[in-house]
């Protein structure tokens, strides 16, 4: 069972893909290598699968996308490495600038765990490669979906205090309806997703925003928790719907 002895009670939970790992330079580079191994027409095929699956399971399974490529192709080489492709993508030279640094001082503040969406085989598989799951010294919870397990969440990762660090403006929304004042939202507009957060104004906006995880380490404890209550600045609320170019955040004293 996880303690929070010495800790202030409060444990610092990361996402994973766009928040600690730039997966758009992973899938960029997926697709670059479908198009060269198995063609244009196979590629269309797997990414329409792709998003099939993500919209049926509600997570990335860039693996399991493969499958239904196989049909004509058992004996294609090019298809048959795409998953030793995958699995062994150097995940540790798409983490976000002073990404790992980052959680090390979040250690010095609570504990730093992994609270990730995905699949049982790639997600855990490129936490371990990127130096993530070192870095949180294995405190990593994969499940489907975050924001309906959070009674599970509690259970691993006990705490006083929550932090949530994610790049997905609705999911923090859902999460600070449910945990209120218990929980604080941090908001990392890096990845695709903040593009589609710019239409979504009728959204609580996060307790933070920033825009780079590396930003976190300019944070103290106090103003972190201060933030639970929901206070925000108008610039960062006018950042967090889309609506106006980025500040620099003052660094704690």
């Amino acid at each position: 069972m996880l303690t929070t002895d010495g800790h202030d009670g409060v444990v610092f939970l990361l996402d994973v893909d766009n928040t600690l790992i730039g997966n758009e330079s992973f899938r960029a580079d997926l697709d670059a290598r479908l198009l060269r191994e198995i063609g244009e027409q196979a590629s269309r095929r797997y990414w329409q699968g792709y998003e099939d699956e993500r919209e049926r399971l509600g997570y990335a399974d860039y693996l399991g996308a493969l499958e239904p490529l196989r049909d004509g192709h058992e004996a294609d080489p090019g298809l048959l490495g795409m998953s030793d492709f995958v699995l062994d993508y150097p995940f540790d030279e798409r983490l976000y600038p002073e990404a790992l640094a980052t959680v090390a001082h979040l250690g010095t503040l609570g504990l730093a765990a992994v609270l990730s969406d995905g699949d049982v085989v790639l997600q855990p598989r490129k936490i371990r490669r990127s130096g993530v799951w070192d870095a949180v010294q294995g405190r990593v919870m994969i499940c489907l979906h975050k924001q309906s397990m959070l009674d599970a969440m509690r259970r691993h990762f006990p705490a006083r205090h929550h932090v949530m660090v994610d790049d997905k403006i609705e999911l923090l929304a859902a999460m600070k309806r449910s945990m209120g004042k218990d929980l604080t939202t941090v908001y990392v507009r890096q990845g695709h997703y903040p593009v589609e957060a710019a239409g979504q104004t009728h959204l609580p906006p996060p307790d933070i925003v920033i825009e780079r995880i590396a930003e976190l380490s300019a944070f103290d404890l106090p103003r972190l928790l201060a933030s639970a209550s929901g206070a925000m600045d108008a610039d960062a609320t006018l950042r967090a719907a889309g609506t106006e170019s980025p500040s620099t955040l003052q660094e704690s004293p």
